[in-house]
């Protein structure tokens, strides 16, 4: 798999953090319409740990990129940039986080809460046989399994989504690994450390419809930032891009973002 997608021209100031971990291709429609505006790179995480996702990403914005760069980081993606620009703080001008998820554990059961009450019995038991396959360890087509479980919940955590074609490479090797990292360390508390260590300003974009709660992140974050904002967007789900309601107001902050 390739780990890097240009769109428009140089200079590319701007990248785009898919998450999962292991959807890689998954903000290609914003890196394409942000591009209208300056040169912007989508990196595809290959890596199956997270510093290798880290050194990763460094090497693409230090061999394609025009540092400072504003990272725009979706899900996952938004913790992989916040423990990018701790290490590489000079290479990164401002960050923007999308449907981050919470920063604290006190937060995490709310998600599934949220999950389970939007489905019904169906769903609910077809859910429970994939996960089932996913933690068998002679299961079988586990990228296949796992690509069913983040349709059903692209199906259920968004507000009103319109139609959108996009090509996503699941991998679900990368996100067995990196998840369990990054899941201890956010039980640990350390996740929440090293965003002490951030100094450049911090932009927060959440759908007040996201299962993953936005005062996970709000509350967090805003106790220990200096340069700090929370933007909580109406009938918005975990993809402002493709909400009927949300799009075009989440395209005009990234817009204002990448011009201050």
């Amino acid at each position: 798999m390739k780990n890097l997608r240009k769109y428009g021209y140089a200079p590319f100031s701007v990248a785009v953090i898919h998450g999962g971990p292991g959807a890689a291709g998954q903000v290609a429609p914003v890196a394409q319409e942000l591009s209208r505006y300056q040169g912007t790179l989508e990196p595809l995480q290959t890596m199956t740990t997270i510093n290798g996702q880290i050194q990763e990403l460094g090497r693409i914005i230090k061999d394609h990129g025009d540092a400072p760069v504003t990272l725009i980081g979706h899900s996952w993606g938004a913790w992989l940039a916040m423990m990018y620009t701790v290490r590489y703080p000079l290479s990164v001008k401002k960050m923007v986080l999308v449907g981050s998820g919470p920063f604290e554990e006190q937060y995490v059961s709310q998600i599934t809460e949220t999950r389970l009450n939007r489905m019904n019995d169906e769903e609910k038991r077809t859910l429970q046989t994939l996960v089932k396959t996913l933690d068998d360890p002679h299961g079988k087509q586990k990228d296949t399994v796992f690509a069913r479980v983040g349709s059903m919940f692209l199906h259920i955590d968004t507000y009103k989504p319109l139609v959108i074609e996009t090509d996503i490479d699941v991998q679900y090797t990368i996100f067995q690994q990196v998840w369990k990292e990054a899941d201890e360390m956010r039980r640990s508390g350390a996740l929440l450390n090293l965003c002490r260590q951030l100094q450049c300003p911090v932009v927060a974009i959440h759908g007040e419809y996201d299962p993953h709660p936005f005062e996970g992140v709000e509350q967090p974050l805003s106790k220990i930032l200096r340069d700090f904002t929370f933007i909580l967007l109406q009938k918005c789900g975990h993809y402002p891009w493709i909400e009927r309601y949300a799009k075009k107001k989440f395209y005009e902050i990234l817009k204002k973002e990448l011009q201050t």
